[in-house]
């Protein structure tokens, strides 16, 4: 348990650490400036004011998908990141609702949740995959005869599928719920849900005809899901329902009215 800990501890300490120049460079993120992209360096400006955040890097990501996510280990240390096909899709009313949610993520210091759930969900998985292999490779072969069967080593290897299976949806869990978070920090944040629920189903509709060739390792920073999922693969996604999201953000702007 000791060892998978570590193991898992270090792996994700590095990429808390070192989260937002990994994932900037895995999409070939281009930081813009205030000359370069006014208006949404002047949206980021003004929320982070608002806030009463430091000014975040700003970076626009060369993909035609539509889609935005946000990084770095706390608010000193953010970047935004938006991609060339929500800039052109949306309008500035609809951005600020994206961008009020990235910075939302931020604020709640989502990075870091998120990476202690990664590290228990890593260890989780770490020991349940070296308990598979030691009683696929005879590690509990002398207990069991003492049982008096088989009985045991197939105990130990169902369990720790049942195992890392369970640390999965913990994870993806805690991944909705930040979600469900942000929206309504961000909702907030910007004074304007139904600028985010507008967005969102302009996202929904972008993201099932131009998935992004998105890494799955990533695809929980994303505000949509950057990939084609359907089916029962929606059961398994870090994000929760649209739909749903949509519907509390107009519960929101109702109780706002």
């Amino acid at each position: 348990m000791l060892i998978a800990l570590i193991f898992a501890l270090v792996s994700n300490f590095i990429g808390y650490w070192f989260s937002d120049k990994i994932v900037l460079r895995m999409y070939s993120a281009r930081e813009v400036t205030e000359s370069e992209a006014p208006t949404l360096y002047r949206i980021v400006h003004n929320l982070a004011l608002g806030a009463r955040m430091p000014m975040p890097k700003v970076y626009i990501i060369p993909n035609e998908g539509a889609n935005a996510f946000a990084t770095g280990r706390n608010p000193q240390h953010a970047a935004v990141a938006v991609t060339d096909g929500l800039m052109r899709m949306m309008d500035e009313r609809e951005i600020t609702g994206v961008l009020a949610h990235e910075l939302a993520h931020v604020q709640n210091r989502d990075i870091l949740i998120s990476t202690i759930a990664a590290t228990l969900a890593g260890a989780i998985m770490m020991l349940a995959d070296m308990m598979k292999w030691g009683a696929i490779l005879g590690g509990f072969r002398r207990d069991s005869d003492e049982e008096g069967g088989g009985g045991g080593i197939l105990g130990m290897i169902l369990l720790p599928i049942v195992a890392s299976f369970a640390a999965m949806l913990i994870q993806m869990a805690i991944s909705r719920t930040r979600e469900f978070a942000a929206d309504e920090t961000g909702s907030r944040m910007c004074g304007d849900p139904m600028a985010l629920a507008s967005a969102l189903r302009k996202l929904g509709v972008a993201s099932q005809r131009l998935p992004m060739d998105a890494s799955p390792q990533t695809a929980h920073m994303f505000i949509v899901n950057p990939l084609s999922a359907g089916g029962i693969a929606k059961l398994f996604s870090t994000h929760p329902p649209l739909e749903e999201r949509i519907a509390r953000l107009e519960a929101l702007a109702g109780r706002r009215v």
